[in-house]
């Protein structure tokens, strides 16, 4: 993979600001693809989720929507910046019956969801139970009854769309952290090569029904978020000097280069489909390290939690919700300034921060093989 400075990676979205990606949308993309189908988890759920087991409290959404919106931020996600730069309408979740669209693609990501088929129930860890391999079922009866409706119907999308779209998937983070708090680094290491089947095994599952072109995006540092700051077994010794947890994030770039070389075997098998890298890990670092250079103010601190303090997250209040607290109410709300923060809630980006990644991916500079999103789409 091509080696740069993380100022170098990051120039194409200092340049553009935060207003890179309306801009793009706006003038229209160098070239688009007709339809974007998303397969993730919380980093790229616009909706499915909620949709699920609606529930969502605000202050979700508040700084685009102005309502919660079914997404794990104050506003946009990377997957709506990505579709409005390409002059498309953001991807409804396949889970939402009422008021989707799916003529230019749709999103089967889900809060919560793993690349691997959950053995447990969500009410009992959390885990959702949309796994990859379920939101793939769901994409393949989406183009089942495409192809049946012969384009006759007003809502799915036309039956020739599928061999011409972008598939994007960013999936795998909840394989690597859901078990951190219990087991050691060591122990979830050796879980991830089957993390990194599952996705490699998706890729060629779509590939049989026409897909062609993917974004694949790594796993983020972790080890810089606020939860995990807050959550994970750690040693002052284990800090870099910008706060983050080198020994959690070394695991994370030990997986990302796993799912690299994985995705290199998967191009010799699948030599008609461009399959691209995405390496956000190093598009965030850059952010966490210096948010100060990118417009920001706050890199592994939390906008929207309780606590205050260096990391204003209490894994028992979290975003949204409210409790007793010494006889009193306490509640973990939202900052006033979300434009100035990296992290949304100690888990999640927020919509600035989401701005700036997006813009930066879509250069070309964080991909391989290195292709921006105007030469990804071309024939």
């Amino acid at each position: 993979m091509r080696i740069a400075s993380a100022w170098q990676l990051l120039l194409p979205a200092v340049l553009c600001c935060c207003c890179c990606i309306d801009g793009a949308a706006g003038q229209g993309w160098r070239c688009r693809f007709p339809a974007v189908f998303n397969f993730g988890d919380s980093n790229s759920d616009t909706g499915g989720f909620w949709a699920a087991f609606p529930a969502q409290p605000p202050p979700f959404g508040v700084t685009y929507f102005g309502r919660p919106a079914g997404r794990a931020s104050d506003g946009r996600l990377v997957i709506d910046f990505i579709a409005q730069a390409m002059g498309l309408p953001l991807l409804s979740p396949y889970l939402r019956s009422v008021g989707s669209d799916f003529r230019h693609g749709a999103n089967f990501a889900t809060l919560a969801s793993t690349a691997l088929l959950p053995n447990t129930s969500l009410f009992v860890t959390g885990i959702s139970p949309f796994s990859l391999a379920i939101q793939l079922r769901q994409m393949k009866e989406l183009s089942n009854r495409a192809i049946a409706s012969g384009a006759t119907s007003g809502q799915l999308p036309p039956p020739d769309i599928f061999g011409n779209s972008l598939y994007t998937i960013d999936i795998g983070q909840n394989d690597f952290t859901s078990n951190l708090g219990s087991q050691s680094i060591g122990s979830v290491k050796r879980t991830l090569p089957s993390v990194i089947s599952q996705i490699s095994w998706a890729i060629q599952d779509l590939h049989s029904i026409g897909a062609r072109k993917f974004m694949v995006f790594n796993m983020a540092p972790i080890g810089c978020y606020p939860a995990f700051l807050v959550e994970l077994p750690h040693s002052s010794n284990d800090l870099d000097e910008y706060g983050c947890m080198a020994s959690y994030n070394s695991a994370v770039v030990y997986y990302n280069e796993l799912l690299n070389n994985s995705l290199a075997e998967v191009r010799k098998t699948l030599q008609n489909a461009s399959i691209v890298y995405v390496d956000k890990y190093s598009a965030m670092l850059e952010l966490f390290r210096h948010p100060e250079d990118h417009g920001l103010k706050y890199g592994t601190k939390a906008c929207c939690g309780y606590g205050g303090g260096a990391y204003n997250f209490d894994p028992d209040l979290y975003c949204g919700t409210s409790k007793i607290v010494k006889g009193n109410i306490a509640s973990a709300t939202a900052c006033g300034d979300p434009q100035n923060y990296v992290s949304w809630d100690g888990i999640h980006a927020t919509e600035a921060a989401n701005n700036i990644i997006a813009s930066a991916l879509m250069s070309g500079y964080y991909s391989y093989p290195p292709s921006d999103l105007s030469k990804l789409c071309r024939p």
